[in-house]
């Protein structure tokens, strides 16, 4: 059996996400009480139902949210393949979101918190549901279409005796990504911005591989990169993980993080067998090796 468990934020798209699930053919059920959830599998199990999606979320009673890490390790010993999706935002953006579509947040029925201060306590609220999350997906720039794509490749597709991994390039101009687990800086190397003919580039155009690789400290960089992953990745994978994002940041999120996570991506997937990269500020995604490319998805 296949459980997914979506949780995160107000407006981060939790409704986006078990409607994408649901029409992927899995049982969905939003706003699920967490102490009704052991019942609903066992239920479930004996019936023809494998494929499960449940929400639950700051909607629940607060000691039904305490008690959700005790519920979840006890799924976890079984023979269920669970996995927790946590989607998250930024705080501004979801309001602007709650102002454009005038809906009333959840924990602001009955209560006299604001806008702004239903947001953080619900983010507080959540803390031990996202601190287990086996995937983080942060909602922030993505269209509708790219997060259901997102729920179809990897939370549909996903394989418990796998682990889902992903290279991601990024712009520290913009922050680091929330889902980032490890994150490489490579603000140090030679800039092609500074090269006016370069400027409109990507580090996967030839031009800006052409004069990255020029300098020998890229290489260097890629290596010990390189390196360290391939040493770390059998740990990070015996300790039962179910995904792990790899970001490499240099300034902008186009030249030097691109030429790397590239190449990074390329390499690990000749003996990694599910890969992912994703050049967030370009707005491109893809999966590597045999599989099928699915860029922008």
């Amino acid at each position: 059996m296949q459980l997914v468990i979506i949780s995160g934020r107000s407006g981060s798209g939790k409704s986006i996400a078990l409607q994408a699930l649901e029409d992927l053919g899995f049982y969905a059920i939003d706003n699920l009480p967490a102490m009704l959830l052991g019942a609903l599998v066992e239920e479930l199990e004996n019936g023809h139902s494998r494929r499960i999606a449940v929400s639950i979320d700051a909607r629940n009673l607060p000691e039904a949210l305490k008690r959700f890490p005790g519920l979840l390790a006890d799924l976890k010993r079984s023979a269920i393949d669970c996995q927790v999706v946590y989607l998250t935002s930024d705080a501004r953006v979801l309001l602007e979101r709650y102002s454009h579509t005038r809906r009333r947040h959840p924990l602001t029925r009955n209560t006299q918190l604001t806008l702004a201060e239903a947001i953080d306590s619900e983010e507080q609220a959540l803390t031990g549901i996202r601190d287990l999350a086996d995937l983080l997906i942060d909602t922030t720039r993505l269209s509708v279409h790219e997060l259901r794509g997102r729920i179809a490749d990897q939370v549909a597709g996903h394989s418990a005796a796998e682990m889902t991994l992903t290279v991601e390039s990024f712009g520290f101009k913009r922050g680091v990504p929330p889902d980032a687990d490890i994150v490489f800086d490579a603000r140090c190397l030679p800039n092609p911005y500074w090269d006016p003919t370069l400027r409109d580039s990507t580090g996967s155009d030839a031009s800006i591989i052409a004069f990255l690789e020029s300098y020998s400290v890229v290489d260097e960089m890629y290596t010990d990169i390189l390196a360290w992953v391939e040493k770390w990745l059998p740990e990070y994978q015996a300790s039962q993980r179910s995904y792990l994002t790899v970001a490499i940041g240099c300034t902008g999120g186009q030249h030097r993080s691109v030429y790397l996570a590239e190449r990074l991506g390329h390499a690990l997937a000749e003996s990694h067998p599910r890969v992912r990269l994703r050049h967030r500020e370009l707005g491109q995604q893809r999966r590597l090796g045999a599989a099928v490319e699915t860029p922008g998805a």
